[in-house]
C-alpha cells in the first residue's frame, strides 16, 4: 500500500535529517542507550553548540526524542511508529558504531560507574539514614508488605540490593534469595545485615543490574528498590528483571515519583529525577510485564519526595 502524502513528507524529512556523518554517529550511539548532551559532546569530541544543533534537527525530524530531566537533557531513539522502521533500517545498513565512538562511550560509562561507586562507598554506612529523609522507611515497608499481600513466592532476587534491607524484610518467606549490587562495600554491609537477621542462606553477589548472568525464568519475585533513578537506562534494568521472572512471577519496583529537585542530582548522584508513570508503563510493556497495582506515598515535609510503588506480573 502506498504511503500517504503526510507519511511521505515525514519520511523525507527524517532522511534529510539523518543524511550527515555526525548525525549518523549520533543515531548509532543512541541506539545503544539514552545519553545526555554533555556525554555526547564528550564522546564525539565536538562543541556543545554543534552537537546541540544536530540533536535539534534530528528531534524536529522525529528521528530522536528529547527528554528534559531537571537541568539536564537526555536523548533517545524515537518510538514514533511512523519513523522508527526507517531508523531501524538505517541502523541495520550502518552496522555498529565506530570503534573510536564505542571506546569513548565506554569511557563515559566507566566515569559514571566510578562516580556512582565512589558515592556509594562514601555514603554506604549512612545509606538507610539517607533514605529515611524522604518518607518514613516504616511506612514504605508497610506499604510493600500490603502490595505483596500473602501471595507465596519461592525464589527472590533483589536487584541493586544496597544495604540488604529488602532481603531482611522479605527473604524469610523465600526458599532462595539472591541480592546483587555493584558496590562491594554495600554488599559487605548487606552480608552483615542478613547474617544478623538469621538469613544464612541469602546469597549476596557482585553483579550488574543490566546483565545479572542469572538464569532466565528463575525467580517468582524480583525487587528493584530505589535503584532506577541512579541508572542511565532504567528500561534495560526492567527488561532484565522481566527476563529473570518465570510466567506469573511478579516485579516490585519502589522509586521516587518524578520531581524537580535538582539537588538530588547534585548532591546524591541521582541520574534521573524520579520516574514518570508513562515511562514505567512503556518499560513494563516492553519487558512483557502486565501492571497489577501502584500507589503513592507522599512526603511528610514540604520539600520531600513522593515514593511510588509499582507491582507487575510476567505475562
Amino acid at each position: 500500500m502506498d504511503a500517504s502524502p503526510a507519511d511521505f513528507d515525514t519520511l523525507l524529512d527524517a532522511l534529510r535529517a539523518a543524511g550527515e556523518p555526525t548525525r549518523l554517529r549520533l543515531l548509532r550511539l543512541l541506539a545503544r542507550e539514552e545519553l545526555s548532551v554533555m556525554e555526547l559532546v564528550s564522546i564525539l569530541d565536538q562543541s556543545q553548540p554543534r552537537i546541540s544543533r544536530h540533536l535539534k534537527l534530528m528531534t524536529e525530524a522525529g528521528l530522536i526524542e528529547r527528554f528534559p530531566d531537571g537541568a539536564w537533557v537526555f536523548y533517545r531513539l524515537s518510538g514514533d511508529p511512523s519513523v522508527r522502521p526507517l531508523v531501524d533500517a538505517i541502523l541495520r545498513l550502518l552496522g555498529d558504531a565506530l570503534p573510536t565512538d564505542l571506546a569513548a562511550l565506554d569511557a563515559v560509562r566507566q566515569s559514571r560507574r566510578r562516580s556512582a561507586e565512589g558515592y556509594f562507598e562514601t555514603i554506604a554506612p549512612k545509606w538507610d539514614e539517607i533514605r529515611s529523609h524522604y518518607v518514613a522507611e516504616q511506612d514504605v515497608e508497610t506499604a510493600i508488605q500490603k502490595v505483596l499481600g500473602d501471595a507465596p513466592y519461592r525464589h527472590l532476587v533483589d536487584l541493586g540490593t544496597g544495604s540488604g534491607r529488602m532481603l531482611e524484610l522479605l527473604a524469610g518467606r523465600a526458599e532462595t534469595a539472591i541480592g546483587l549490587d555493584l558496590s562491594q562495600h554495600m554488599l559487605n554491609i548487606a552480608r552483615a545485615k542478613v547474617f544478623d537477621a538469621g538469613l544464612k542462606d541469602a546469597d549476596l553477589r557482585h553483579g550488574d543490574i543490566y546483565d545479572t548472568r542469572l538464569p532466565q525464568a528463575s525467580a517468582d519475585l524480583v525487587i528493584v528498590h530505589q535503584v532506577l533513578h541512579f541508572l542511565s537506562d532504567p528500561g534495560r534494568a526492567v527488561a532484565e528483571a522481566g527476563r529473570l521472572l518465570m510466567p506469573g512471577g511478579r516485579l516490585l519496583i519502589i522509586d521516587f515519583a518524578h520531581h524537580d529537585l535538582e539537588i538530588m542530582r547534585e548532591q546524591y548522584q541521582h541520574r534521573r529525577l524520579g520516574m514518570l508513570d508513562e515511562d514505567m508503563s512503556a518499560w513494563l510493556d516492553a519487558a512483557g510485564l502486565k501492571p497489577m497495582s501502584s500507589l503513592s506515598l507522599p512526603p511528610h515535609t514540604q520539600n520531600g519526595l513522593t515514593v511510588r510503588i509499582w507491582l507487575a506480573a510476567k505475562i
